[in-house]
């Protein structure tokens, strides 16, 4: 790869890696290697997380096609060496603002159907926290796997929210951005529907904290959504 050229996105946009269509890698050694590499990288280049978390999928019987995937991410990291995290000081103002975007993309996975979250979590202007990850059961619904992305974006920030109270640093209440009108109205209803009911932990979960003021969820177009990198292949016009 130290020949290759680099490339503007890390996987073509639209991309869907399956277990079967193409043959067995050779070498699922240095695959494994490889990603577990990649793994590594994540830490300091988010926006690959979810391409690194696909090819993670297919460890244990790697083909050809994912092998060709992890490539292209190789050759997108190396155009993108100079590319890190910025961390800026808080001067705006005297209390830390806590958000988070959430996003999903229901049933995804061509060979198991069950979708993708992801979370990205800031600190005022600082990323401090994001993952891209399948989620453990199948969704039956879009309004399903929205919400189970927003009940773990509640999770995370709750947690920031105690550190942040047990270290004594001033903060505001946490705000969470979709881009699912829907999702934002099932969190400020404090009735449960019966389409809902089979998830309705996650339901009370975040209305609690809603209806408590202790969280705001808050409606934003899908072109500003900054977890929308973490659920899918973007086109390198959308990176």
């Amino acid at each position: 790869m130290d020949e290759a050229n680099s490339i503007s996105s890390p996987m073509v946009g639209g991309c869907k890696l399956t277990k079967t269509g193409s043959e067995d890698f050779s070498d699922p050694t240095l695959y494994r290697s490889v990603v577990g590499a990649l793994q590594n990288a994540t830490i300091t280049h988010p926006e690959i997380s979810f391409f690194v978390n696909k090819v993670c999928q297919f460890m244990s019987q790697p083909t050809e096609q994912h092998w060709v995937a992890v490539k292209r991410i190789l050759r997108y990291l190396k155009g993108t060496l100079h590319f890190g995290l910025k961390l800026e000081p808080n001067f705006s103002t005297k209390h830390y603002f806590v958000h988070a975007f959430c996003d999903a993309e229901w049933a995804s996975d061509p060979d198991d159907r069950r979708s993708t979250s992801g979370v990205a979590v800031f600190l005022g202007p600082n990323l401090v926290s994001w993952w891209s990850k399948k989620q453990s059961v199948v969704a039956r619904s879009s309004t399903e796997a929205e919400f189970r992305s927003l009940a773990l974006a509640t999770s995370e920030v709750t947690w920031i929210q105690s550190l942040l109270t047990e270290l004594k640093v001033p903060h505001a209440p946490p705000v969470i951005f979709c881009d699912k009108m829907s999702i934002v109205s099932l969190a400020h209803n404090p009735f449960l529907h019966s389409p809902t009911k089979h998830i309705e932990l996650d339901l009370f979960c975040v209305r609690d904290k809603v209806l408590s003021k202790q969280l705001q969820v808050v409606h934003v177009p899908a072109a500003a959504l900054r977890a929308d990198i973490l659920t899918k292949a973007l086109s390198p016009s959308n990176l």
